[in-house]
């Protein structure tokens, strides 16, 4: 990246005239639909990844300040691994010639993917289907963004992304599923809904079509369209435990239900099976089920060998043989031949979670399958030799719910969302014309980052970090590498790390909902055996160093009734415990912990559900004062530091604002601080040239720095491609902050 222009440049000249990605100035404050037209004309590898960079959160930066976009654009090229462009885009003025407060100095990319084309954000979409209108690919899904939006239809055009048309409208509960197909040579799109019912909408006239197809006695599942002797059918499954065929010139349902399953029918395909239209059925009873469509009759034998539910079918042709790619709670993709009804090869095995959604098409004349999986990725395997085809897109935040496939403009388009369950509200869009990435992503935890501390190792700054996966990584924040092979051990989520040392030795400190475990934190090797309590569970709450003591907040499980445990790590052993009886049951109302020390003594700081944040002495186990008292709402997060002498604890709320008190008098300091879209998760405290400061992080993807005294929030908020769930403040004043599964070093400048 040398040959990018400098802070200063005009681009008047060569450069602005075609050399766009070398041009800081223009990818910051360019206007947005010029710099995304230009972005297919890249003609090299630098051009290509430049273009990528831009892509990566365009729809997050597409309409947001110049300010936004300069420090989201630093945020990915440093997750690219391009920290010298990075810090030339930081460099560029702003807003009359504002310069950035914080600059990027790395960042983890195990969530970037140079195949990303946009996202559509607001919407979750339990179901994705394509289509041609008037000559344009589009895609059609249902809309959950909360009231009656759960019952509409949007159309997206997926060469702009932009929605065609206002919603279709007309059921009476959530649409769950969407399928599309050709009527008269109209493209129509099919809907199944929570009302029972499936309707059948012109995607060209933009309206319904016919009345709403009745006769499920329960929630429309999933829906799939087939041409039978000319007509064109729809098979809809739902949770009355059937599927139905109905014929759309009619409207009418077509013979008797099929009905065979023992649970919900939550997947439908078609096919053609020896000359027969045949339609296949997944369903919660672990099954997959071959019907055809002319008499309604079972063909054959039930297909089995998934071992949980089958959540996802799609149909193809493999050598001239029609089969089934099926997708399961169990973790794999199978492969049947739908003639024999036997399976083909192995399972395919890579998703580390359930596979949700499964897709087929043809890539470079070879039959593909892709497949959407609870990991957050989506995987394309060759369905001739039953391997995965290429490296697996990444970008999505949670669970992948849905996928499918269309040609654009000539480029085979993977269209792809994220599950309504979870937190990921994006439908994605990517090129399948490469099978790989053009960088690739750090080796960083597969798992949401969920805790994370710093200290100082042998005079280096260290962050360690927990994940969703169960397992902690060590990273040394100046070379922006991790140190050593992931900790391993625990049997869940990581959700509690700390940094301290033990006896003159640095060591790291992990917790979750089974023990504590002590790792040297220069070598990543365990001390000693996990530290458990003796009466039941031992779920960690806090740990950090106070007056050189590494120290632990331990609770049981859920309503155990128990108090919160001390630990003394150097000794492995309680030294007390909080609330000691004085409040039946206070303990399983906390929701955070932090320690410090106050006059002298290590305390423990609680904020509860029952919106109080309260002091204890942590070895007597004394309440220390009265309680906090934070307004309204249940308290998410606490984090404390001495500041001029005097002990300052930072809260974090349900009601999307933070506080911070000083403890040393009982006293809040000043005014809520406001700002947040969303609940604040995550907060930290610290120092910054001089200043101290609290950070707070929300699950509205952002973060934000304040001053810690007058409440004064200093330059702008920090927004990040995925929700903020861990924040922390480095000895020498940097800023680390965990977005989904990535990591990202930030430095004041």
């Amino acid at each position: 990246m040398s040959d990018v222009v400098r802070d200063g440049d005009s681009g008047a000249g060569p450069v602005g005239q075609g050399a766009w990605w070398r041009d800081p100035v223009l990818l910051v404050r360019g206007d947005f639909e010029r710099v995304w037209g230009l972005l297919d004309s890249a003609p090299d590898a630098q051009a290509r990844s430049v273009a990528a960079v831009y892509r990566a959160s365009a729809h997050l930066h597409g309409d947001a300040s110049p300010a936004v976009r300069r420090q989201l654009l630093a945020l990915d090229a440093a997750r690219y691994g391009h920290r010298e462009l990075a810090a030339m885009i930081t460099a560029v003025p702003v807003d009359g010639g504002e310069h950035a407060r914080w600059g990027v100095e790395w960042a983890t990319a195990s969530q970037v993917d140079s195949r990303f084309r946009y996202a559509l954000t607001g919407w979750k979409v339990p179901s994705v289907a394509t289509a041609v209108v008037d000559g344009r690919a589009v895609a059609v899904g249902p809309s959950w963004s909360g009231g009656n939006n759960s019952r509409a239809l949007r159309v997206w055009d997926l060469m702009t992304g932009e929605q065609i048309g206002e919603p279709l409208v007309g059921h009476d509960g959530s649409v769950r599923a969407v399928a599309t197909g050709a009527m008269n040579e109209r493209p129509v799109a099919l809907t199944g809904s929570e009302d029972g019912t499936a309707r059948v909408w012109d995607l060209f006239g933009h309206r319904q079509i016919g009345e709403p197809l009745a006769g499920h006695d329960g929630w429309v599942l999933s829906v799939s369209t087939a041409l039978v002797d000319g007509r064109l059918v729809a098979v809809t499954g739902g949770t009355d435990h059937t599927a139905r065929v109905w014929d759309l010139g009619t409207g009418r349902q077509i013979g008797v239900p099929l009905a065979g399953h023992s649970h919900w029918v939550v997947a439908v395909a078609t096919a053609v099976v020896n000359g027969r239209p045949v339609a296949v059925t997944g369903s919660w009873d672990a099954t997959i089920r071959l019907w055809d469509l002319r008499t309604g009759v079972q063909v054959g034998d039930p297909l089995t060998g998934h071992t949980d539910q089958v959540l996802a079918v799609a149909t193809a042709v493999v050598d001239g043989r029609p089969v089934a790619v099926t997708g399961s709670n169990d973790k794999t993709t199978r492969m049947w031949d739908l003639t024999t009804g036997e399976q083909v090869g192995n399972p395919l095995t890579s998703h580390s979670h359930k596979v949700g959604a499964v897709a087929t098409t043809m890539v470079n004349g070879r039959p593909v399958a892709l497949t959407g999986g609870g990991d957050a990725t989506v995987r394309m395997w060759d369905l001739t030799t039953g391997e995965q085809f290429s490296d697996p897109l990444t970008g999505h935040t949670d669970q992948v719910g849905a996928v499918t496939v269309e040609d654009v403009d000539g480029i085979p388009v993977a269209v792809t969302a994220g599950a309504v369950t979870d937190t990921d509200h994006t439908v994605r869009t990517w090129s399948l014309r490469e099978r790989r990435r053009t960088a690739e992503p750090s080796d960083g935890p597969s798992g949401t980052v969920v805790a994370m501390a710093t200290a100082t190792v042998d005079g280096r700054s260290v962050a360690v970090t927990g994940s969703g996966d169960g397992t902690a990584r060590i990273w040394d924040l100046a070379a922006g590498e991790r140190m050593g092979a992931p900790l391993t051990g625990h049997t869940g989520e990581v959700h509690k790390v700390a940094a301290g040392t033990v006896e003159g030795r640095p060591v790291a400190v992990t917790g979750g909902h089974d023990a504590l475990r002590l790792w040297d934190l220069a070598t990543g090797d365990p001390l000693g055996e996990p530290l458990t309590d003796p009466d039941g569970p031992t779920i960690a709450r806090a740990m950090a160093m106070v007056d050189g003591r590494l120290l632990a907040v331990t609770s049981g499980g859920h309503r155990s009734g128990r108090p919160l445990r001390v630990w003394d790590l150097a000794a492995r052993e309680p030294i007390g415990g909080f609330p000691a009886g004085r409040r039946r049951g206070y303990a399983d109302k906390v929701i955070a912990v932090t320690l410090g020390q106050l006059d002298g003594r290590p305390v423990a700081v609680t904020g509860a559900d029952d919106r109080t944040v309260r002091v204890w002495d942590a070895t007597t186990g004394k309440q220390l004062g009265e309680p906090l008292i934070d307004h309204d709402c249940s308290v998410r997060a606490v984090a404390t530091a001495a500041v001029e002498g005097r002990l300052i604890v930072v809260i974090g709320s349900d009601n999307m604002t933070a506080r911070t008190a000083d403890l040393t008098t009982g006293l809040l300091i000043g005014e809520p601080l406001r700002g947040h879209t969303d609940v604040v998760c995550a907060v930290a405290a610290g120092t910054v040239d001089g200043r101290p400061i609290a950070v707070t992080g929300s699950w509205d993807a952002t973060v934000r720095v304040w001053d810690a005294m007058t409440g004064e929030q200093i330059g702008e908020q920090l927004v990040f491609p995925a929700m903020v769930n861990a924040v922390a403040v480095t000895p020498d004043g940097r800023l680390a902050v965990g977005f989904g599964t990535e990591l990202a070093i930030l430095a004041p400048r």
